[in-house]
């Protein structure tokens, strides 16, 4: 059945209904008394029913019905004024589209649960991932083709803004039944003679070498790729360990060989995750939106993919 009564009928028989009185609703909700008085008429009409019982001397009363419609009426008259505080929420949200750049070696983990959680968290935002190295961030960051960064504290522009997110301690990476891989820990001296499979991408590269050159040792490059999924399947296979930083929830190669993760023992230091950005007097919230969403995740230790 069509509405045919409009919610300022309903505010006027609430008016009149608190009141007692034409004369005193017009006051409240100030229009003039016949306009109370027509708006009354024509909800009965509409509705069927006698709203009111009008006495001279005591004003006008609820009729039994009438009582029950002006309680429905304040009901609905009070989750009408709802709307507006839930539009309000809405307008306040972060909203737009953000473009985001992850590190190679960071987008297969991280980058889609990411856009989910975020997605589902702004409805109204619209995330667009790219992916490059360390120097393709920074290239696409100065020309303005990506908003933020999803990196490591690695050879930083001194005039750009990092945000720290998480700290990630290396992990020797093995195949599942490899002798160390029971290990609660292993060192780079018991790694040194082992065939190494390099993730062989710029900045990671040094980070993973720096390991052995510290100690004052050489490793065994047997294997490298710039392919974080073919380091996993080398390594997993048999053919060598890696070192890697992203300690992933998945336990398996692509190709389903398991893999191992044991805590590098050391001093070398752990590589903090955190959201790059140029350092302007001006941030959108969308985009400070996107650095708290990752920093709570960190926090509740529920990133996306790692474990």
């Amino acid at each position: 059945m069509p509405i045919r009564f409009t919610l300022r009928q309903l505010e006027y028989l609430i008016a009149v209904g608190e009141t007692g009185s034409i004369a005193a609703a017009a006051e409240r909700v100030n229009v003039s008394s016949p306009s109370i008085s027509t708006a009354i008429s024509q909800l009965e009409k509409e509705l069927g029913a006698q709203l009111f019982v009008r006495r001279h001397a005591q004003g006008l009363s609820l009729t039994p019905g009438g009582r029950r419609i002006f309680n429905d009426a304040r009901r609905i008259v009070h989750d009408a004024g709802r709307l507006y505080a839930v539009a309000g929420e809405t307008r306040d949200l972060p909203s737009g589209p953000l473009t985001v750049g992850y590190l190679t070696s960071i987008a297969p983990v991280l980058a889609a649960g990411v856009r989910r959680g975020f997605e589902a968290a702004y409805p109204e935002a619209t995330l667009t991932m790219r992916v490059g190295d360390q120097a393709e961030l920074m290239t696409m960051l100065n020309r303005a083709e990506i908003d933020l960064a999803v990196t490591y504290d690695i050879e930083l522009p001194p005039d750009d803004r990092f945000a720290p997110v998480t700290a990630l301690s290396p992990y020797a990476a093995l195949a599942a039944d490899h002798p160390l891989a029971e290990k609660e820990s292993v060192t780079v001296d018991e790694l040194v003679e082992e065939p190494m499979v390099l993730l062989d991408l710029p900045l990671s590269r040094e980070y993973m070498l720096a390991a052995f050159h510290d100690a004052g040792l050489r490793p065994w490059v047997a294997e490298r790729s710039t392919d974080l999924a073919v380091v996993r399947s080398l390594v997993a296979n048999g053919f060598g360990f890696s070192l890697l930083n992203l300690r992933t929830r998945t336990r398996e190669a692509l190709d389903g060989a398991p893999l191992a993760f044991v805590p590098l023992a050391g001093s070398q230091r752990p590589l903090t995750l955190g959201v790059l950005s140029k350092t302007t007097g001006w941030r959108s919230r969308i985009q400070s939106a996107f650095e708290e969403h990752l920093t709570a995740l960190a926090e509740s230790g529920e990133l996306p993919g790692l474990g």
